[in-house]
């Protein structure tokens, strides 16, 4: 085997970083990637303490054709590495005094429907034909183009299909069509949450993730979403992709135009290390890497152009260990039982810490009997915030967490707060210390209507020619499977790039 000729230098070894770099390996890159903690997975980690595992971010495991579609890449299966099991109910969602499981049945789902709204089943087939639609286009086409020129969407597919595409509708005028009662269409508007903005400000092309929630279903990996990162990182060490942990990325030096080494430091021993490379990759926040890394003059974008890009939310989390079971409860559950509107209003219109929060619960134990003790709950909670708010204290997150368990005491009808004998919080502070994240943010930019595909940051530098991004902050925007898929499209394009210089 001939040793690669061409070096590339990823930073960050999260869900896009990983996958750029094995993409790039493959196709005979000599890899490094240099990752500030001291194991892969960025947002993604897990932490091990007293008996329980927590994962620290993603906790939804949607689209596993996306998954499967990137192991076969490296003639691999989802199979290989970790065992699926497909959630039913997919999960509950709490509204003023009652609550729904959404079955896994879709014809299960589409009676529950009917049950409140005559007409909603057949309304449902409908609204799902042309979510299919969108899902195949956009997910097999739109998101793999780099997002470098309005070329990439001259497609006669395309072309034909704009309309049904339903780029320039709402995605709240568009459930609005099909379903009048107002827990349908907050079910409906749920999905888009996940792109980080309101229903009325996201376009209706993202009804496709209703059809990756109804259709694809909700899905959890054995032993947690962590067992994805493992997956990951086998897989791109045995494509020949070194990582080295505990070493963080403080400077870029750039020569007439090209970026020739990397300057780095142990988080351990602050040893200095340079690297050279042929090509340098972005792949932890692309605002930080830009602002301080770069100096001034290589920089794409300027600081008013970041300030008014809008932000999808930032997070506030606890990751809880309960010494008991619980009784009824299920592994996903959403609490819409306060004022959607003016949570909402929080987040993007007027930013402030929510006064009546719509929150998430996770219960995975209720699946996975090994991410906590025998007898005891493992339970991971989060609320949305808003970006960039101030006043992160522990004060502060000791109300809203005292807040959630007395609603969760209530909605559940048990005791939880005598059976705590875990606790951590998560929030603002923290995505900014661990991953220099812009604002504080969770997710990324919101995939708003201005801010999609050529709108988004550019996924190469426009200033440095062998500088490039991958990740949240460009194409295709955020979330687990769209970061896996931009490592891809950053590699080929990439590679594309020096195959015909």
């Amino acid at each position: 085997m001939q040793s690669p000729t061409k070096k590339a230098l990823v930073i960050g070894a999260g869900f896009a970083g990983m996958s750029v770099a094995t993409f790039l390996a493959k196709k005979g890159w000599g890899v490094t990637v240099v990752e500030k903690h001291n194991l892969p997975g960025g947002r993604a980690r897990k932490f091990e303490v007293d008996g329980f595992t927590f994962d620290m971010g993603p906790s939804w495991y949607w689209m596993p054709d996306v998954f499967e579609r990137y192991f076969n890449s490296f003639g691999k299966k989802v199979s290989d590495f970790y065992t699926l099991k497909r959630l039913d109910p997919s999960y509950r969602v709490y509204f003023d005094e009652t609550y729904w499981d959404m079955p896994a049945n879709y014809n299960a789902l589409g009676a529950l429907l009917e049950s409140v709204e005559p007409g909603a089943a057949k309304a449902l087939d409908q609204f799902m034909e042309e979510a299919k639609f969108k899902y195949e286009v956009g997910v097999g086409k739109l998101v793999h183009q780099p997002g470098i020129s309005l070329k990439e969407f001259v497609d006669m597919d395309l072309i034909k299909g704009v309309f049904k595409l339903d780029v320039f509708h709402s995605m709240k005028k568009h459930v609005a069509r099909f379903f009048k009662h107002p827990y349908i269409q907050k079910l409906m508007e749920f999905p888009v949450l996940f792109l980080g903005a309101l229903p009325q400000n996201t376009p209706a092309l993202y009804s496709l993730m209703n059809y990756a929630d109804i259709k694809g279903g909700t899905w959890y990996p054995e032993f947690g979403m962590y067992s994805i990162v493992q997956a990951m990182y086998d897989t791109a060490k045995a494509e020949g992709v070194v990582f080295n942990f505990g070493e963080e990325a403080l400077q870029i030096e750039v020569v007439n135009g090209m970026a020739k080494t990397c300057l780095t430091k142990s988080t351990l021993t602050g040893v200095q290390k340079h690297y050279e490379f042929e090509v340098v990759v972005g792949a932890g926040d692309y605002h930080h890497i830009e602002t301080k890394l770069l100096i001034n003059k290589y920089q794409s974008y300027t600081a008013s152009y970041w300030d008014t890009r809008t932000m999808a939310p930032s997070s506030l989390l606890y990751y809880v260990g309960l010494n008991k079971k619980l009784t009824g409860v299920t592994h996903h559950s959403l609490f819409f039982d306060t004022d959607f509107e003016l949570h909402g209003k929080e987040i993007y219109t007027d930013p402030s810490w929510p006064s009546k929060p719509l929150f998430y619960a996770s219960v995975p134990s209720v699946t996975d009997a090994t991410v906590a003790p025998a007898g005891c709950e493992n339970l991971f909670l989060l609320i949305p915030v808003a970006a960039g708010l101030e006043g992160d204290t522990e004060e502060v997150r000791d109300k809203y967490f005292n807040e959630l368990i007395a609603r969760l005491e209530q909605r559940w009808g048990q005791t939880i707060s005598d059976s705590i004998v875990y606790k951590k919080s998560y929030a603002i502070s923290d995505f900014k210390s661990d991953y220099h994240s812009f604002k504080g943010n969770a997710y990324g930019l919101a995939n708003t209507l201005l801010q999609t595909a050529i709108l988004k940051p550019s996924c190469k530098s426009k200033k440095v020619k062998n500088l490039y991004y991958t990740g949240q902050l460009t194409v295709p925007g955020p979330g687990v499977p769209p970061s896996l898929i931009s490592g891809e499209v950053v590699a080929e394009l990439i590679h594309k790039n020096y195959k015909t210089n």
